[in-house]
């Protein structure tokens, strides 16, 4: 490809020679004469000038600077603008021959014959669809995915290796020393557009399914339990871990490592940062961090004691404030 044929599709005011040739995308850092790169944050821009990149895609406060350097396309949301350029170069790629076709349904994947799996679907190594599941249109299934029996995935989703849709939820009722197991009688539903990253499980829903609506997108390694909502176009990282019956709200982020517990409810537009523990509902939009700060062991300890004080301190503070007013 070369730079006329991207902006041609993509737009963008494009600074430099339309016909240099793109043979790659890359960083900032380690691009060459023949790849493409991009600046999002103005804190890199040091990394700007020393690119060795065929051209930049940049924003408009970053034209100058990027001017100075080289070729650049001038764009409002340079990531954005990158995000559609890694899909119109895979696209490329797939025409060019360069991606190898693969089948509709691998032969080694299992597929009750209750399924129902879209003719436009595609489903890939050693995967398993059970009794009832149901494949929506253009989603594809990478190896080794499992969707639970009766569980919906809806259009144009991409679950990517070791997904697991529709696993039993974590319900047990105690019985003196023992555990009596609750079956989980629900199912999942997934709507559109979602992408799951691997190894993430999603549980089945105890009574009522467990649902994970329109856009939403999941990181790896990501635990949701039995009876959860997660609102569209919700994002979260790597290690999330959602207990049964939370109810996440639209548009919202959440940090890796974080944990959200049961029964709570995240309200709409709530930005909830890595390795935070929400431990009450949240229903006002804004960002959210509640972590302890890394230090030097000997300094944590010293600012962790202290904490267990607070309680106490908060209690002699009030006392010397009555006995203030009093004289």
């Amino acid at each position: 490809m070369d730079l006329a044929s991207i902006v041609r599709v993509l737009g963008g005011q494009l600074h430099g020679d339309p016909a240099i040739p793109i043979q790659g995308l890359a960083p900032l850092e380690t691009a060459g004469p023949q790849e493409l790169s991009f600046l999002s944050n103005p804190k890199y821009q040091q990394q700007l000038a020393a690119s060795g990149a065929a051209c930049v895609i940049v924003s408009p406060a970053m034209q100058e600077v990027a001017l100075v350097r080289g070729a650049c396309i001038v764009t409002s949301q340079p990531y954005l603008y990158f995000a559609k350029v890694t899909q119109l170069w895979k696209l490329h790629r797939s025409q060019q021959g360069d991606v190898a076709p693969q089948p509709q349904v691998h032969p080694s994947a299992v597929i009750d014959a209750t399924a129902t799996v879209d003719a436009t679907a595609r489903i890939g190594p050693l995967c398993v669809v059970e009794a009832g599941a149901r494949i929506g249109a253009d989603t594809v299934l990478k190896s080794r995915v499992t969707v639970g029996e009766d569980c919906v995935v809806g259009e144009r989703c991409l679950l990517h290796s070791g997904v697991v849709v529709g696993a039993d939820g974590f319900g047990f009722a105690p019985d003196g020393e023992r555990w009596e197991k609750i079956e989980q009688l629900g199912a999942v539903q997934i709507g559109n557009d979602v992408e799951i990253g691997a190894n993430t499980c999603i549980d089945r829903g105890a009574l009522q399914d467990t649902v994970i609506e329109d856009g939403v997108k999941l990181d790896n390694l990501i635990q949701i339990g039995h009876n959860v909502r997660v609102g569209r176009n919700t994002a979260m990282a790597g290690c999330v871990g959602v207990a049964g019956s939370a109810t996440i709200g639209p548009n919202c982020t959440i940090g890796g490592g974080a944990i959200v517990l049961g029964h709570l409810k995240v309200g709409a537009g709530v930005h909830i940062s890595a390795a935070t523990v929400v431990s009450k509902s949240i229903l006002k939009p804004g960002q959210y961090t509640g972590m302890f700060p890394i230090d030097e062991n000997a300094s944590w300890e010293r600012n962790a004691a202290t904490l267990k004080q607070l309680h106490s301190l908060r209690d002699r503070i009030k006392t010397l404030e009555k006995e203030l007013q009093k004289s």
